[in-house]
Order: C-alpha cells, then structure tokens, then sequence
C-alpha cells in the first residue's frame, strides 16, 4: 500500500506541475528564435476579406457606447465592414443605446430578442445574417484598438489559418491590491504566452480570448444551445476541420480584469462546468494526429482542468505516508498553503491587503470552482443562459 500511495503522490503531484510550470517551460525551450511561419496580408491590400462583427447583448450600457465607437474608429475599410447586433433580451437601456448608434451607421444590425436565450444560441442566429468572408465575435466590454480588426484579419491570407486570437490587454484602472485583480492579470499574462507558443510552434492554440477573436465564415458550425463556453468550442471545431488555430500579440483589445473574488468565482464556475462540457465533445482530439494537438489539448487544458482531484489525491496519499521524512515536510507545506488562504481572508476583512498571499487564494479558488464545475456538469447543463461579470468593478 505504501508504494500505491507513493506512486499516486508523485503522479498527482507532477500532474500539477506539468500543467502549470514543465509545459509552459517545454514550449518557451521549442519556441526560442522561431518566427511565425504564416503569410499576411499588407494593410494596402485590395484583397482584404470582407468582416463581420457578431455581438450578443444582455443589459450592457454601462459599455456598450464605447465598444460602439472603438468598433467604426477602427482603421480597417469600412466598406468591407457590418457590425451585427444581438440583444438577448435587455432590460437596462442598451437597446436605446444601440438605437441611436444603427441610426448614424448604415453598416451596424440591431436585432431584439424578446426571450433570454444565451449567448451561444444568439451568435448561432447573428451568424446567419453575417455577409463577411471573417466573422469576429467579441463582447461589449472589449474594447477595439485601431488596429484591432486588421491585426486579426490579415492571417488569413493564409490558408491553413481558421481562427485568429487577439491580443487582450487589461486597464491599468481595474488593477487594484484590494482584490483579486494582480494575481488574475499575471495569469491571464501567462496564458498569453502559452498560447502564443502554441500559434508559432503548432497552430493549435488552445482557446482564445472569448471576448473578441475571429474565424473563417465558412468553418463556422453553431455551438449547442446549451453550452457555457462556446469559444472554447468554435476553437476545437476549427482544429478538428483541420485548420490552424493562432494568437496575434499585434491585434490589442481592452478589457477590466476581475477585482471580486466572489465575481471571478462564480464566472469561473461557469467556464468549468463548459470545460467538461468540451471535453466530452472533443475527447477525440486527445489522439489526434495534428501535429501538437494532443500534446497541447492534455497538457495546457485536461490536466489542468482536473487539477483540484490531483490536490485532493496527493493530500490523501501524503497522509497515508507520513512515517517518511520527506513526505511529513511535503504535509507541512501543503497545511501552510491551506493556513495562508485563510490568513489572507482574515486579513481581507481588515481591509489588509497583502498580494503575495492573494496569489494563494486565486489559486486554491481556481481549483476550488473546477471541482463545483465538474459536479455541476455531472448534474447536467440545460441552458447557455449566464449573468455577465459585473463590469467597471472598482467604481460599483
């Protein structure tokens, strides 16, 4: 039993670290001196495909007037542009809002719909009125650079190119120590790079920003109406046509990062639960046989996604092993990360705000969301309807 429970620990254990620290380091050791190996198109190019820009809208005025603007100052070829507009039953004033704004623009689309019905289910239905050859499909508080849509675009003069990332930024404004913003923001920072390793060495990026990124017209299949994370699917669908999936750093958007802790776990919930949703549909993949996809899909996503079972497991096999000295040190640094998380809610309370310890906590909530996501999934997913993250988090 002793040798079960060792070989369990250091599974579990090197699980953990493979995901979130080898693998990472594998692809930065691959990547070094290697450039993209893609063909673009020039931005003086008479060739640049036709876009359209699919939004899905629930209660969003609080942003929806920027996001506008960001979207028609943008430097790509108007004639080669429609925004498409879809709100999911709004009930604030972003209906009038987009009103107004369909007014001055003859090329932006506005459809009411009268009955909730989930973003994946409103995007299927835009996507049937789009005329471009590349759809874009973002959020209303991404906010467009004026490069955005060309940075994006001009990939797909390459053929083998089916989907294109952008590049999100977060404001300096929504960074604040009193939350959970810092710890968040260099972890989306890391799954930057990751991704952009992926797109150089393998074109198998693993997901994009869900708030704006595009794809070919043509390789659009609708996602199931009840599914949470619809990016992550539209991204698998294009790697199982057989097409590239890749991150542009040159194609910047904006968005506020999550400060609530409370809001970040309950959107992180929700990815989870359309984590395990995905991967039953995609189980496939983990034996594909395009080149990096397999690697990359159990690497970066799979063992990352079951990581609070590994938490769980090596715990139980540490306790099973404590008549070994280096397994009682391995229990005492395990309980020291278990008291910090607490220290740091007790100090938060106080209004004491020490980052350090916040990493912790993102941490252990992280892993604490996929584990009630999994359950969830277990229970089963009827509706793609979700609340939004509450936007501009520090001035509420």
């Amino acid at each position: 039993m002793e040798i079960f429970f060792q070989i369990l620990f250091w599974l579990s254990v090197s699980a953990i670290l493979h995901s979130y620290v080898f693998f990472p380091l594998i692809l930065k050791v691959l990547v070094k001196n290697k450039k993209e190996p893609y063909n673009f198109h020039s931005s003086d190019s008479d060739n640049l495909p036709t876009v359209s820009i699919l939004m899905s809208l629930y209660n969003e005025e609080a942003v929806i007037e920027e996001k506008i603007k960001s979207v028609f100052s943008s430097e790509y070829p108007s004639e080669k542009l429609e925004l498409i507009i879809g709100s999911d039953n709004s009930d604030d004033n972003t209906n009038n809002i987009v009103e107004k704004y369909s007014e001055k623009h003859k090329n932006l689309f506005f459809t009411i719909f009268k009955e909730r019905q989930g973003k994946p289910s409103i995007i299927n239905q835009l996507q049937k009125k789009a005329t471009g050859n590349i759809l874009i499909i973002t959020d209303a508080n991404v906010i467009f650079s004026k490069n955005t849509i060309f940075e994006m675009v001009k990939y797909y003069k390459d053929k083998s190119i089916g989907l294109v990332d952008s590049q999100m930024r977060n404001t300096k404004e929504s960074i604040s120590n009193t939350g959970i913003s810092i710890p968040e923001s260099n972890y989306i920072s890391g799954e930057v790079k990751i991704k952009q390793n992926e797109s150089i060495l393998f074109g198998t990026m693993m997901g994009p920003f869900g708030g704006c990124y595009s794809i070919r017209a043509g390789l659009y299949k609708p996602v199931p109406s009840n599914f949470l994370v619809d990016d992550f699917y539209i991204c698998m669908n294009i790697l199982k046509q057989g097409r590239k999936a890749v991150n542009c750093k040159q194609a910047v958007v904006y968005e506020d990062v999550s400060n609530d802790l409370k809001e970040e776990f309950r959107r992180k919930i929700r990815i989870s639960t359309g984590n395990f949703q995905n991967l039953i549909a995609y189980r496939k993949l983990l034996f594909s046989s395009m080149k990096g996809l397999s690697f990359c899909f159990f690497s970066h996503k799979v063992l990352r996604w079951f990581g609070p079972f590994f938490i769980l497991s090596a715990l139980i096999a540490n306790i099973f092993l404590l008549n070994f000295n280096i397994y009682i040190v391995s229990i005492y640094l395990i309980t020291i990360t278990f008291a910090v998380l607490f220290i740091d809610l007790i100090l938060k309370r106080l209004k004491i705000h020490l980052p350090v310890l916040r990493y912790i906590t993102h941490f252990y909530s992280m892993n604490a969301a996929l584990l009630i996501g999994f359950l969830k999934y277990l229970t089963g997913v009827k509706s793609g309807i979700w609340q939004p993250t509450k936007r501009n988090q520090l001035n509420n």
